[in-house]
């Protein structure tokens, strides 16, 4: 979405279009469980538990971190990476609102 455009929209709704894009892969999806599994990890681990790449699992660390989902801490030549608790919170929020405010349809939709 061009910047531009986003700007059209509430700053809620384009945070959960930013989690929503970082949650489209499922490297992005399965990397996410097993940082919640292991509470920390270092990227080997990481590359250790999925058939990707090194350069690959990268990838797809740099697009959660830049969604805020995760938060890395360099360890000498590693990097640590976690969830961030605060943006984790603030994204389930956000996307459990989103669910919650669809109300069954009584009759027939389509």
């Amino acid at each position: 979405m061009g910047a531009t455009k986003a700007e059209e929209f509430t700053v809620k709704d384009n945070r959960i279009a930013k989690y929503a894009k970082a949650l489209a892969h499922p490297a992005r999806v399965a990397i996410l469980k097993l940082l919640i599994n292991k509470r920390s990890c270092i990227c080997g681990d990481i590359v250790d538990e999925l058939p990707l790449s090194q350069s690959t699992v990268s990838q797809h660390l740099k697009e959660l971190k830049a969604a805020g989902l995760i938060k890395g801490d360099i360890e000498g030549v590693k990097v640590c990476y976690c969830i961030d608790e605060t943006e984790w919170n603030i994204a389930k929020n956000y996307i459990t609102d989103l669910f919650s405010a669809y109300k069954a349809i009584t009759g027939k939709c389509c």
